[in-house]
């Protein structure tokens, strides 16, 4: 009788011991440690490029800095120019590892390569068990929207395709039926397009002039790598061997890319997110979050927006021209913008079940944060002069949103 008592209070003892344990483990409101994954917007690039000139923090390091506070942090590169179908799939192939499989009907279609490059894997073992949390900035909200239905529930057009020609391999991205995503969060994010992209004209020049900026410090270096790499040699459009980079960028911009819809120059436009939200899904699983700025003043007499003289100038242009377009339902209401998207575009996709954050959290909704006065595009990835030299606190911005993300309960 002895050894029985003795043995009952050995197993108490033992579990008094890891609730003491989980306890320590959850503190301060922890519940799940499932690493994040940084995806950026368009004309972005990886940590490895740009001379260490990061697109996530500029002369600052948001993934290091995440990563020192205790979260685990990857920084995902994808195609900067690329359709969100394209970035989303390469997105996870970036992830998990293996060859990038655009799929044989969606190539065929658009008229580009099945396959891509080869990645190792940044996180391999992501599966159910190892889920990921995805912070995507601009058009990276979109891309990680992209790829949770991908994993959710495949592509009927490549499923079929492949019972057609079933000596083809499919990918088993597009199978469906993996719940791989805890999260997602939006930073300006245009969820329902941009109006600016809709003028053509003007969002090509937009794109070429921002790419142009960014690669600049490679304009002329007749380099095999260059600081800047457009990722498009499924297309056909990689440097050539002694092509210098003007002649790369000019022979890119020439090309008849830009007339597909299998380009971000569609997919940003306010038709082509309408197409995209019609076939992605928000997830009653899977946690939404979507924060966006306003950095524009309203003009009294017109009732227009102008860009606040702290806009980073070179969304002076996108910014103003937002500020007042007026064609249909597109109208005052989509004036107030960040310099690339309207704040009504980046609350939350159109038509998907929305909340104001209110403290109470619930998966399947997009639960969208109070407008980041003053803040432009750039801000929320840290490339403003103000967020390099201290003046606002953008690492904290980003604690703030890891740590309400280790707080969710785990899945």
């Amino acid at each position: 009788m002895k050894k029985l008592v003795g043995g009952f209070a050995f197993f108490f003892l033992c579990i008094q011991f890891m609730l003491l344990e989980k306890v320590k483990v959850y503190a301060n409101g922890k519940q799940n440690d499932y690493p994040i994954v940084l995806v950026h917007g368009l004309g972005g690039w990886g940590k490895d490029e740009m001379l260490g000139y990061k697109y996530w923090g500029g002369f600052l390091d948001i993934e290091r800095d995440l990563n020192k506070r205790g979260y685990q942090t990857f920084t995902a590169t994808v195609g900067p120019v690329s359709s969100n179908w394209d970035r989303a799939i390469e997105l996870y192939y970036y992830i998990k590892g293996g060859t990038v499989d655009y799929g044989a009907a969606h190539a065929k279609e658009h008229g580009h390569d099945r396959y891509g490059a080869t990645y190792e894997g940044i996180y391999p073992e992501w599966n159910e068990q190892n889920k990921l949390h995805f912070i995507g900035h601009s058009m990276g909200g979109q891309t990680s929207r992209a790829l949770t239905e991908l994993l959710k529930n495949g592509s009927e057009k490549e499923r079929a395709y492949a019972k057609q020609h079933p000596n083809e391999k499919i990918s088993p991205l597009f199978e469906g039926g993996k719940d791989y995503v805890h999260s997602i969060t939006s930073l300006a994010t245009p969820h329902n397009g941009s109006t600016f992209a809709n003028n053509a004209d003007q969002s090509l020049t937009f794109i070429k002039n921002f790419l142009l900026h960014t690669a600049s410090a490679a304009s002329n270096a007749n380099v095999k790598n260059p600081v800047y790499d457009f990722k498009l040699d499924h297309w056909g459009i990689e440097q050539r061997e002694g092509e210098n980079f003007k002649e790369y960028m000019d022979r890119l911009l020439a090309s008849p890319i830009w007339e597909s819809k299998d380009i971000s120059l569609y997919d940003l436009t306010t038709y082509g997110a309408d197409e995209l939200n019609r076939w992605v899904s928000t997830h009653p699983d899977v946690y939404h979050f979507s924060y966006t700025g306003d950095a524009t003043y309203r003009v009294p007499v017109s009732g227009t927006f102008l860009p606040l003289p702290s806009m980073n100038p070179l969304l002076y242009v996108s910014g103003t021209y937002i500020g007042s377009y007026n064609a249909g339902a597109l109208d005052h209401r989509w004036w107030e913008n960040d310099g690339v998207v309207s704040v009504v575009s980046s609350q939350y996709p159109f038509g998907h079940k929305q909340e104001p954050y209110d403290g109470q959290v619930e998966a399947g909704e997009w639960n969208y944060f109070p407008t980041q006065e003053r803040w432009d595009h750039l801000d929320f990835v840290g490339m403003n002069p103000s967020d390099t030299f201290g003046f606002s606190d953008i690492y904290g911005f980003y604690h703030t949103i890891a740590k309400k993300l280790y707080e969710l309960p785990r899945g």
